[in-house]
């Protein structure tokens, strides 16, 4: 538990390299209410399943040595991608002025991908960042992670 304070109207984008969640804060910073107005998946196979090749082969410029270069990770290549369309969609709302305050919890890899894609605009209504991977859980789940208290309703 992080025990971020989430302000009304504050976004929290969730999200990994195959799926991002976006919420708003429809309660306040004591009674946090999350509320999903966002849902972005993308289908990313495994590397076996989107490259066909086999790994290329190097000549040394000395002598007659050959080596395998290194497959491509197609897979992480895709990941790497989905961090830079999220930080897109974040940009277009922080344009429009959808937002004032920004919540960000992702996988250590995503999080410096969206930092080296998030235009200034964005980066600066960023008020927490959070590394760790909660895609997978409930928004009640989330919530308990990032604020670190129980949200409304509950006691």
């Amino acid at each position: 538990m992080t025990g971020v304070a989430i302000d009304h109207n504050a976004w929290v984008m969730v999200g990994d390299g195959e799926k991002a969640l976006f919420f708003r804060n429809g309660g306040d910073v004591v009674y946090p209410d999350l509320q999903i107005i966002e849902v972005m998946e993308q289908d990313n196979p495994r590397t076996r399943e989107q490259g066909a090749d086999r790994p290329g082969r190097a000549f040394s410029s000395i002598g007659s040595r050959r080596s395998a270069m290194q497959e491509t990770n197609w897979h992480k290549l895709e990941k790497h991608r989905f961090a830079k369309q999220i930080a897109d969609v974040l940009y277009t709302a922080a344009h429009r002025g959808d937002y004032a305050q920004l919540v960000i919890a992702a996988p250590p890899m995503i999080l410096g991908d969206l930092r080296k894609a998030m235009h200034r605009e964005v980066s600066d209504k960023v008020v927490a960042e959070i590394s760790k991977n909660l895609t997978n859980m409930s928004p009640l789940e989330i919530e308990r992670n990032i604020v670190g208290k129980p949200g409304k309703g509950l006691n």
